[in-house]
């Protein structure tokens, strides 16, 4: 029996040196990703105030033509750029999040900035879902899956003539 229960303990403590190790290992990646996250105002991107979006200087320009937008009084950006569910909102928010920070810590990202199918994606649903009254004949058109992107003609809506949301999608 005393060797049975030696053999768990052995097992299951392993060695001690692994043991400390890893535990220093998970604690610097842990120290790390929160000095990372308290930096990066991280929590600040869970809410749905403007603002937030030009935390990243390369957002400003983004961010100033909106306020000037005809849309600055009736929609912020998780308004547009984000999908309508609660769920699917932190999904994609969590999507871009990683995204944006891989692009900006590698300093890879395309200048002016282009909007990705995905968020394009999400876009064109959003302009729907306020519009559709009003655009329903002249958007499906072209019929079911080919339906005309509001942004196509509308490029300045939502953030003026410089942000570059009509230009080609990547």
């Amino acid at each position: 029996m005393n060797t049975a229960r030696a053999a768990r303990q052995r097992d299951v403590g392993g060695n001690p040196v692994l043991l400390v190790a890893l535990a220093v290992l998970i604690g610097v990646a842990l120290g790390i990703g929160g000095y990372t996250l308290v930096y990066a105002d991280a929590l600040s991107y869970m809410s749905s105030d403007p603002k937030v979006c030009a935390n990243c200087h390369i957002m400003r320009s983004q961010y100033d033509s909106w306020q000037k937008s005809s849309h600055h009084h009736v929609a912020v950006c998780n308004d547009c750029h984000l999908p309508r569910g609660f769920v699917s909102q932190y999904v994609a928010k969590a999507l871009n999040g990683f995204n944006h920070s891989k692009a900006y810590t590698l300093q890879n990202f395309a200048e002016p900035i282009v909007i990705k199918p995905f968020n394009a994606d999400i876009v064109q649903a959003n302009c729907l879902a306020c519009h559709r009254p009003l655009v329903q004949d002249a958007v499906m058109a072209r019929g079911p899956g080919e339906e005309a992107s509001c942004v196509h003609c509308h490029q300045s809506a939502g953030h003026g003539e410089r942000a570059g949301l009509g230009g080609p999608r990547t």
